[in-house]
């Protein structure tokens, strides 16, 4: 089907809209955006900045996707924002373009669900499948792996990460990284107060398979065991064909425990930044 653009609406000269996207009234589309096919902008949307939007995704009224950073240090420069396929941004949704760190580019990938007013600040990547729901707001350099699920009116922290099929309750603060399969919750001193059952059921996870992630969280989150010792035990019942879930899990505490303040994304503060010559190169392609 032909693309279709409302006359109140503005596309700049410039931007690149796939087959059969829909663009609503008083939408304003930058010249440096492109659209993938199939995709829908209700009205009121804007879209500006150095944006790649997927095929399939839906924008309710009064989102702002690609938006400058709130960041002190930005300077103007062409950062990016890139969305994969088939995501769907609730009303007055806002992800901001990435600031002069890192690499560079705010990301968000396939079939995530972002309901109303939602914020994703500048250098997240939030990967597949997850579910932030109302009033959720990501700051900073957050990391969200896939099926994740993060309840209402949640805040968290720059540089944490959320790990797979991990679930965070309602109104939390989250200032530390939430390893896969587990569920945090609590606002003043939140915590890893069990395993994501259902969640892991739900993607098909096995019984063996939960039955070692409940062990692992009862030994590392009850007992307080070392990851050697945590390891050396499943070792010593199991031999070395351990589930992916546990190895996943492990190396994700390996991580957070290597990092600073909770969280293991803070290593990346030191990393420097991308050369320019590399960065225009990915501008380029």
């Amino acid at each position: 089907m032909a693309t279709q653009i409302h006359p109140l609406a503005e596309v700049a000269p410039g931007a690149e809209l796939g087959d059969d996207v829909f663009v609503g009234p008083f939408c304003l589309v930058g010249p440096n955006v492109q659209v993938g096919s199939g995709s829908r902008l209700d009205s009121h949307v804007v879209l500006t900045g150095h944006t790649k939007i997927g095929a399939n995704n839906r924008f309710f009224p009064h989102c702002v996707i690609g938006a400058e950073p709130q960041d002190y240090s930005y300077s103007g420069s062409p950062t990016r924002v890139e969305i994969g396929d088939g995501n769907t941004f609730r009303e007055g949704v806002t992800v901001n373009r990435a600031a002069e760190k890192e690499d560079h580019v705010t990301r968000i990938g396939n079939s995530n669900l972002i309901m109303a007013n939602c914020h994703i600040a500048h250098n997240c990547w939030v990967h597949n499948n997850t579910c932030l729901v109302n009033g959720v707001l990501l700051g900073g350099h957050v990391h969200v792996h896939d099926w994740a699920i993060i309840s209402g009116n949640t805040v968290v922290h720059h540089y944490a990460t959320i790990g797979t099929i991990a679930f965070i309750s309602g109104g939390c603060r989250v200032p530390t990284d939430v390893p896969p399969y587990m569920l945090s919750t609590g606002n003043d001193n939140p915590t890893i107060c069990s395993v994501n059952i259902v969640g892991m059921q739900r993607r098909g996870i096995s019984a063996e398979s939960i039955a070692v992630i409940r062990k692992a969280h009862k030994l590392i989150y009850r007992q307080h065991m070392k990851l050697s010792e945590v390891s050396d035990a499943f070792r010593a019942d199991l031999g070395d064909c351990l589930p992916i879930e546990l190895m996943r899990l492990l190396d994700f505490v390996e991580r957070q425990q290597a990092g600073k303040s909770g969280r293991g994304g803070e290593v990346r503060r030191a990393a420097p930044p991308p050369a320019e010559t590399a960065l225009e190169n990915r501008r380029a392609a």
